[in-house]
């Protein structure tokens, strides 16, 4: 595990500790310092599992006496009625940080499930599926960790991994060929340029200029496969906008490599689970 992802999951849980027991919790505060309880996490539906680490995060800084127990792992498919994780320790820790570890496995659950769901659309085509930076704020790192766990792939991280030259920057550049030179030349030699289009004309503009990756951004599925068949393999094509599970399949099967989707970030229902206690150590 990248050292970068467990800085990022330890801030992130603290940011959500602090948020929710501020200056404590008061109705845990009824509890004797001594009652230990056990405890199970169990799933109302079917989905993809995520979170596991931000789970076990919310507990160790809470009270490192309790313990988890895993029965399943990140990417696993889980299914209604089943347990996922059983916990033990000191009761007051356990009701204190059960609601934000819940809404953090229930949030990247939702996050890989609909991942999956993209992903086994376009199943047998070429296309792979990317996220965007359409996430829930401050918790970009958090999100396209459940997107690989749900089987897509991450685009750029954020303005500063990548460079995406949109149809706002060509104006202000004064032309394709103008903004992708300066692209290269400003650009490290590791970092991905990639090119939004609009139109044919524009995807040939951007082809006479040598870009080597480019969006296609709404295009109809007509245009799409004009694209693909205009472009020959000279560049990779990513489709765009307005994506859904209802014509993905359509869109991949018009032969584009990439089609980068906001709805698995940014339009979640959050995966019913329910954490249940017993009594006893």
């Amino acid at each position: 595990m990248q050292r970068a992802l467990l800085d990022e999951i330890q801030e992130t849980v603290r940011r959500a500790l602090a948020e929710d027991i501020g200056s404590g919790d008061l109705t845990a505060g009824l509890i004797s310092t001594v009652t230990r309880i056990n405890a199970c996490v169990m799933t109302r539906e079917e989905a993809v599992l995520c979170g596991q680490m931000w789970f076990d995060e919310v507990f160790h800084q809470i009270d490192a006496a309790i313990k988890v127990q895993w029965r399943m792992h990140d990417g696993d498919l889980i299914q209604a009625g089943q347990t996922i994780c059983d916990l033990g320790g000191p009761a007051r820790g356990i009701l204190t940080g059960e609601r934000t570890a819940l809404n953090f496995l229930q949030l990247l659950s939702a996050t890989a499930t609909r991942t999956r769901q993209y992903v086994e659309a376009v199943r047998g085509t070429q296309a792979v599926i990317l996220d965007t930076r359409k996430t829930l704020p401050g918790l970009r790192k958090t999100q396209k960790y459940a997107v690989v766990c749900g089987g897509g792939r991450n685009h750029r991280l954020g303005l500063y991994d990548g460079i995406l030259v949109k149809e706002n920057h060509i104006a202000a550049a004064g032309s394709i060929s103008a903004a992708l030179q300066a692209a290269r030349y400003s650009a490290p030699k590791d970092i991905d340029v990639e090119i939004e289009v609009e139109s044919i004309s524009r995807l040939r503009e951007a082809l006479r200029a040598g870009a080597d990756h480019l969006l296609l951004d709404n295009f109809s599925l007509e245009d799409l496969r004009s694209a693909v068949k205009e472009t020959r393999g000279r560049a990779r094509l990513e489709a765009s906008g307005g994506i859904t599970l209802a014509n993905i399949r359509a869109v991949a099967d018009c032969g584009v490599d990439y089609i980068s989707v906001g709805d698995i970030t940014k339009n979640l229902d959050a995966i019913d689970l329910s954490l249940r206690f017993s009594p006893g150590a």
